[in-house]
């Protein structure tokens, strides 16, 4: 998979590789079912990882991280799954890759008391493993149209002791029913991207519910849950970065976001076609091994295929955010944002192809919910969903490219 002297392959991210490999072996494999039917993972995972040196990669390690960049990030994402981890267990370990960068984001580039305390008051104690966020962007009424969010906040009172009264709703939020904190999008201002505003709320919080978990096609153990704010008062003092700069935020997280998502879908397609070739080898139809079969021959390769490349575009995208976000020069951030577009709708586009044949060849076995392909076959559906949408990536894509 990877070459003796690429970037992928150092002595660092050989070793990281492995331990996240040996981690989910011993520490996700043996209970992930378990957890698929509890319908979430369990807290003590979170600081497991820690443990392991697994949850805070590519975060810096001044505000509580391990360091490292997207490349290491996408590392732990490949071992995991090709070790038999899922995506759906990534969505519920990492769920703090989503909720946490904001923060230091917002912090890195304007350092104040107030954004220190966000960092020591949600991005340690979660890189330890010991709380668990979520972020909260996603409407009922709306979905990839971040710019024209309805949950509203009210400034009441000034400087630090004020607060805004929040009201609205949330839905389709990653580890929403477990999450201690939700990073929350809000409209504090008028109509537009320019209107909206972050702000931490809190488990906990009066009038800040879990209006109900939801029950999905997949990502069984990743739990997701609508919320809903009825006048919420939250501290003026939980407000991530700027007034109004909130979409700007969310927006500069997308890039790694797609990115995550695309190597979460060429990785399952990878363990789906080991998967595969495993039970072909293995499989025996009217006395001979199902893989003497030419067709089965050709399907495979079409499988191996699809995921080579889209691995390959995938990981030369990822390397060039790597490089841009370590400051490189050179870079457009808005032709990037098109390229990681374009890798996330290819590897899911593999990702579809090649689990649908996998529980095609394990044939009956494959459609069984103890068959790990089926779980990835389930799993998959909703990479081309999350992050922003097929259709709503190749209009992205084609207003950048001047189509």
């Amino acid at each position: 998979m990877t070459g003796p002297y690429d970037a992928w392959s150092t002595p660092e991210r050989k070793a990281l590789r492995e331990s996240a490999t040996r981690f989910t072996r011993t520490e996700i494999v043996p209970h992930l079912a378990e957890w698929e039917d509890a319908g979430e993972i369990p807290r003590e995972l979170h600081k497991r990882a820690a443990a392991a040196g697994l949850l805070g990669i590519g975060f810096p390690e001044d505000v509580g991280g391990e360091g490292g960049d997207t490349l290491d990030i996408s590392v732990v994402t490949e071992a995991i799954i090709e070790a038999g981890g899922s995506s759906g267990l990534i969505a519920a370990l990492y769920t703090h890759g989503i909720a946490l960068p904001h923060i230091v984001s917002a912090h890195r580039a304007n350092p104040t008391d107030r954004s220190a305390a966000l960092v020591e008051r949600y991005v340690r104690p979660t890189l330890a493993g010991e709380t668990i966020g979520s972020l909260g962007v996603t409407e009922p009424g709306g979905g990839s149209d971040v710019a024209n969010l309805r949950t509203r906040a009210v400034r009441d009172g000034d400087g630090d002791d004020g607060a805004y009264v929040v009201n609205g709703a949330k839905t389709f939020i990653t580890s929403g029913v477990r999450a201690d904190f939700v990073t929350t999008a809000v409209r504090t201002g008028g109509e537009g991207f320019g209107g909206i505003s972050l702000l931490v709320v809190d488990k906990g919080t009066p009038g800040f519910t879990v209006a109900r978990p939801l029950r999905k096609m997949g990502w069984h153990c990743s739990d997701t849950a609508e919320l809903a704010f009825d006048d919420v008062r939250v501290p003026a003092t939980n407000l991530v970065g700027d007034e109004g700069a909130g979409f700007v935020l969310v927006m500069q997280q997308f890039v790694n976001e797609r990115l995550s998502l695309a190597v979460q879908a060429y990785a399952t397609a990878q363990r789906s076609l080991d998967l595969a070739v495993a039970y072909a080898k293995d499989r025996e139809t009217f006395g001979r091994p199902l893989a003497s079969r030419q067709v089965i021959r050709h399907k495979l390769v079409e499988m191996h295929r699809a995921t080579v490349t889209a691995r390959a575009y995938t990981r030369q995208v990822v390397e060039r955010a790597a490089a841009a976000s370590a400051g490189a020069e050179g870079i457009d951030p808005i032709r990037l944002a098109a390229d990681a577009a374009v890798a996330k709708n290819d590897a899911v586009a593999a990702c579809d192809f090649v689990v649908d044949e996998a529980v095609q060849i394990h044939g009956g076995h494959g459609y069984m919910r103890e068959s790990e392909v089926e779980r990835h076959y389930r799993d998959a559906r909703i990479l081309g969903i999350g992050g922003g949408a097929t259709e709503v990536m190749n209009d992205l894509i084609a207003k950048v490219l001047g189509f």
